[in-house]
């Protein structure tokens, strides 16, 4: 381990529990916090609305965002907030923006509540934002110095969410077995960090093989179950321990390179993030040949129904052009699929897409 390992755990303040926004404005005030920029969504503030208590003695100011965590995006939130003065930032959404809030926050050093409304990535837990262009084209990741002061997870919120968006945190979250056990296994000694940081990669895979489906069935009948907590516990909190205990060592490798690449061919942008994901995983698992990996997942894909197949994200072996941008893209200098495999090009990764589309079709002896 030739680089420093700098550990982030987690937000300084967690609760997950119903009603639990009403101590909201004792915890403000404790903190000496007098006002408020409130970033949120058209869609986020509707289902949080009923559950978000009057501050009385705290002003709030509302800002709604343009859908985007892009760098203009980020310009506008920091201006807004420095305009009236905000003590802190309250990000009430889904991953895109509460990376826009964490970042905006932790650029004018104001402090960060974040309120989850969707439970598709480890957003909420992790002092790092993705950012992308106006056009939802992947550009970079950025790790912020300080960790969210509170994350309030209100039980009530998140049983308004849609199934796709907990369905695509699952394909997020199971990466992080995929991709953080791939790295560990070249690492020759891992230290108590990385020891941890890879237990609870295991731990986001185990949990969510065995409760994912009965957590989308629960919350399609919109039943809060100890079923349907783990797995958006897991996608939120496991799921952030591995990037804040292992850092690069254990972040991201080969699923997600796939995912960024996927982001700049339009065909792909019906899927969400975590739907990219986890059709990476499949091709990270083609380039390291662990087809018995591969063929446990299919039928658990199938019944989670995460995408599997080329036609899954929107293109079929005939889209050359297309398989060869994705693939050129997931292997730009920088891209984190080089950490696993030093000496990959497009040509593999396009390669490693048609092989999948034949695993996927069961009809390679390798499958049996």
């Amino acid at each position: 381990m030739n680089t420093l390992l700098e550990v982030r755990s987690g937000p300084a303040y967690y609760a997950c529990k119903a009603n639990v926004l009403e101590n909201l404005e004792v915890k403000l005030s404790k903190g000496n916090i007098r006002k408020v920029l409130i970033i949120h969504g058209r869609k986020s503030w509707e289902v949080t609305e009923p559950f978000f208590p009057s501050l009385e003695n705290i002003e709030t100011i509302f800002f709604t965002y343009g859908g985007e965590c892009s760098d203009p995006e980020i310009e506008r939130v920091k201006k807004a907030a420095l305009e009236h003065g905000a003590d802190a930032l309250i990000g009430i959404g889904g991953g895109k923006l509460l990376d826009l809030t964490k970042s905006a926050g932790n650029s004018l050093q104001k402090e960060i509540i974040l309120i989850p409304t969707l439970a598709s990535t480890c957003a909420a837990w992790t002092p790092l934002s993705v950012i992308y262009d106006d056009n939802g084209s992947y550009v970079r990741y950025d790790i912020h110095e300080k960790s969210t002061w509170m994350l309030l997870i209100e039980p009530g919120i998140l049983l308004n969410s849609p199934i796709n968006y907990l369905r695509a945190g699952i394909g997020d979250t199971l990466a992080k077995w995929y991709e953080g056990n791939a790295l560990a296994e070249k690492l020759a000694t891992k230290s108590v960090c990385i020891e941890l940081a890879h237990l609870a990669a295991r731990q986001c895979q185990e949990v969510l093989l065995t409760y994912g489906e009965e957590a989308l069935a629960d919350l399609e009948k919109g039943r809060w179950t100890d079923a349907l907590q783990r797995v958006i516990e897991t996608n939120i909190i496991t799921s952030g321990l591995v990037g804040g205990f292992g850092g690069q060592y254990l972040r991201v490798a080969g699923a997600h390179s796939i995912h960024n690449g996927m982001t700049s061919i339009t065909q792909a942008h019906h899927l969400l993030h975590g739907e990219k994901v986890a059709y990476g995983i499949l091709v990270q698992l083609v380039l390291e040949g662990k087809f018995s990996e591969i063929k446990q997942l299919l039928p658990i894909y199938q019944v989670l129904k995460l995408p599997m197949t080329l036609l899954d994200i929107g293109l079929t072996v005939e889209h050359k052009a297309e398989l060869q941008q994705i693939a050129a893209h997931s292997v730009k200098e920088g891209e984190d699929i080089h950490l696993l495999f030093p000496d990959i090009n497009k040509e593999k990764v396009a390669a490693a897409m048609e092989n999948l589309e034949i695993l996927t079709n069961h009809s390679s002896p390798s499958m049996d």
